[in-house]
């Protein structure tokens, strides 16, 4: 991967994006509904596009609204929609298109209260609190989250998440993205529509505030106690995204003093340090986007930061610097289970099948169940809704987990409660996340992970979304028996869109981009660099061949 010059340092001002140009492009843009790139797609995470693409304009949210507002009565969903948006700079116009077209529709929309941004977590615990104890005929509520995650300033995102509170699964996005263009298609003639206006003062509109809500009930999924208690100095940089409203009544209600090391909000997120491709990217998982408060390392026993709708999490320490995702979540199920006395012992653990084997291994030292699934956090949300799944967890650094008592926090992931998550840990252990990783290496070994991207043509993606384990001839790994060719996950059977290949001391798994002409290599090896470097060559080789073998 070619690493850009510009890369960790301070965003230069010819990279930032024009505010009014972005603005103007999103509300005049039409899409080519005859060009399939400018239609509505829904990814694992939404529709995502910019305006500049003519991706995400004006007439996206028209369509993609009324979509969803047709899907809820077609589901008989009329309880509340929760509807929260991010800091980029197109989520609060995409906001007021979303909420002319949801009043005109009669549906009861609750919003952040003051134009206010609210994180994905946020929105998915409120439909989960709402619908605790509901039926289907008990008016049942969903909601919408209008963010590109960490994408770069220039972008806009869409997602809808139903009563379970999670991300929406793909029958729910085939419907809605189905409706959407047809509607797009047809010049939006049936979507409904009031003047702004009229609708953020219509009756079925409704200001609330999220913050307090959520901060009050911290204490029911994180010891704060411990952490208060402790002592401990820590910060966090909320990197210009909708988590930085938050850390100032987490530290009034509780007694902590986390230091917010960034308090900026800035649509062009020009507070930035460049990202390894020279774009400006709110990725808490990058060490370049992330070099400001790794500068601040040593000052901290903890510091922490979110992306821009808080789904995710970075954890830095002075021992580790910025921990490896998958390091944190190793780190962060060993203490759980250690720490978690309501627990039900016969509770499972979940991984995507794409995170680090580390997991594997702590989770078989507790005798707990292991529930690897594919890529998408909406594979948790079953097991999280009935407890039956403790954690749940992304090596993008995405996880949540369930409260104290053992029951369900979010169905999405939550970048906050990580964050304090590290805190606890080092309250309670006297050790950092990043020492405790270290004591994990020193019993299990040392994992060497990657993830690469390789050419792909169209006809390729779609061959190794549908290959079968028969397509891999092969009977060694770099040097070792193959002991599973997988392209179902092992814990729920579902397809995971290409294939996984596991032997005794490594594996790599390929999965098409949905985005891009790439396919994605992901590979893990607990001998060296070197046996890494031979499974990532000869995971190329047996892709190459199975596709010329053909799909099933």
């Amino acid at each position: 991967m070619a690493i850009s010059p510009l890369a960790g340092k301070p965003a230069p001002k010819e990279i930032l994006v024009d505010l009014a140009r972005l603005e103007k492009e999103y509300f005049e843009r039409r899409p080519d509904v005859h060009d399939p790139n400018q239609l509505v797609s829904f990814g694992t995470s939404g529709h995502r596009g910019s305006p500049l693409r003519g991706t995400f304009t004006e007439a996206h949210i028209l369509a993609i609204t009324q979509a969803i507002c047709d899907y809820r009565r077609e589901q008989r969903t009329d309880g509340p929609l929760y509807m929260g948006k991010d800091t980029h700079a197109v989520s609060g116009p995409a906001q007021r298109t979303a909420l002319e077209v949801l009043a005109a529709n009669n549906v009861e929309t609750i919003i952040q209260k003051a134009d206010g941004v609210t994180p994905t977590p946020v929105i998915s615990r409120a439909i989960l609190v709402y619908n605790r104890g509901r039926s289907q005929k008990d008016h049942l509520a969903d909601g919408i989250v209008i963010t590109p995650s960490h994408n770069p300033p220039e972008d806009g995102g869409f997602k809808y998440n139903p009563p379970n509170g999670g991300p929406a699964d793909t029958d729910v996005t085939r419907w809605v993205q189905d409706r959407a263009n047809d509607l797009l298609r047809a010049g939006n003639v049936g979507v409904k529509r009031m003047a702004f206006a009229k609708a953020i003062q219509a009756a079925t509109t409704h200001p609330e505030d999220f913050v307090l809500p959520y901060v009050r009930d911290l204490k029911n999924i994180v010891d704060i106690d411990a952490i208060r208690d402790a002592g401990l100095k820590l910060g966090v940089d909320p990197l210009g995204g909708a988590s930085l409203p938050y850390w100032e009544p987490i530290n009034s209600v509780y007694g902590l003093e986390v230091a917010v090391t960034n308090p900026l909000i800035d649509p062009t997120f020009s507070f930035m340090t460049v990202d390894h491709d020279g774009k400006i990217r709110m990725d808490c998982s990058s060490p370049y986007a992330m070099a400001r408060l790794i500068g601040l390392k040593d000052q901290y026993q903890v510091a922490f930061a979110n992306d821009t709708d808080a789904d995710r999490h970075g954890i830095v320490t002075p021992v580790a610097g910025l921990m490896n995702p998958n390091h944190y979540l190793a780190v962060a199920i060993q203490y759980l289970l250690t720490h978690r006395s309501q627990w039900r012992q016969e509770i499972a653990v979940g991984k995507t099948l794409v995170s680090s084997g580390m997991i594997d291994k702590v989770v078989s030292k507790h005798g707990r169940a292991l529930l690897e699934v594919p890529v998408g956090f909406k594979w948790f949300v079953p097991g999280l809704v009935d407890g039956s799944c403790c954690f749940g967890g992304e090596e993008s650094a995405g996880a949540s987990f369930l409260r104290l008592d053992g029951t369900v926090w979010t169905t999405d992931k939550d970048g906050l409660i990580m964050a304090l998550l590290a805190a606890e840990i080092t309250a309670r252990t006297g050790k950092d996340p990043g020492e405790h990783y270290r004591d994990l290496t020193a019993e299990f070994g040392t994992p060497y992970y990657t993830r690469i991207d390789a050419a792909a043509t169209p006809e390729q993606k779609a061959k190794l979304q549908e290959l079968s384990p028969d397509a891999v001839r092969e009977s060694d790994l770099a040097g070792e028996p193959i002991i599973a060719k997988l392209t179902k996950a092992p814990g729920n059977h579902a397809p995971i869109g290409g294939l996984k290949v596991v032997a005794e001391s490594g594996w790599f798994a390929a999965r098409p981009s949905g985005t891009e002409n790439i396919y994605k290599i992901y590979a893990e090896s607990f001998k060296s660099q070197t046996h890494l470097a031979a499974i990532v060559s000869e995971a190329q080789e047996m892709v190459n061949h199975a596709l010329d073998s053909g799909a099933r």
